[in-house]
């Protein structure tokens, strides 16, 4: 009874597992799209982002004062739109993950720009702002997971499968390594 049990219990992580697998990726990038989307459309109307301030003061930092906060946030709504757009449509994907990592990149900023506003007594204790700002490191890490099935990566479920293809990616590595440095005959 007891192994009858554990083979189900082992039996059932496997298929969740593979499930998570197939299905993670496309989870994560609707999931990412949702969030870029929502956020974007808010700073569309004055007063519903909790980041349109602090986002309109880096992009007026960045641009020496030159773009002000009335012209830049709405470009900045569309970017972020046109983010959860790509990512959603799996169109342009490539260009839709650059244009994600500058736009984490400029959240980034205000951590070293404003520090006044983002860190209490030390860098240890984020403010309020300042914890909102950092939890773009998981969008930032979740694009680059994406990234990294542009051109046909996958999850893979099986470690047995795993490591045979990182055998065979090394491989492959190492013969072109090879085959680049020496000379050519014709």
């Amino acid at each position: 009874m007891i192994i009858r049990f554990i083979k189900f219990v082992r039996n059932t992580e496997t298929m969740m597992v593979e499930w998570k697998a197939r299905n993670g990726l496309d989870i994560l990038r609707v999931c990412l799209s949702i969030v870029f989307i929502w956020f974007g459309v808010l700073k569309f109307f004055p007063g519903l982002s909790a980041a349109e301030v602090i986002a309109g003061k880096t992009i007026l930092k960045l641009t020496f004062g030159h773009v002000k906060p009335a012209v830049s946030l709405p470009i900045l709504a569309c970017w972020e739109c046109a983010i959860g757009l790509g990512l959603i449509t799996k169109r342009w994907l490539s260009f839709t993950l650059v244009l994600l990592y500058f736009q984490m990149a400029g959240t980034l900023l205000p951590l070293f720009f404003f520090p006044h506003e983002t860190w209490t007594v030390n860098i240890f204790v984020p403010t309020l702002l300042g914890q909102y700002i950092i939890k773009n490191l998981v969008l930032l890490s979740s694009g680059v997971v994406i990234g990294a099935t542009v051109q046909g990566g996958a999850l893979i479920a099986s470690h047995a499968a795993a490591t045979k293809g990182q055998q065979t990616q090394m491989l492959i590595e190492r013969y072109r390594r090879r085959f680049k440095d020496s000379p050519v005959i014709k």
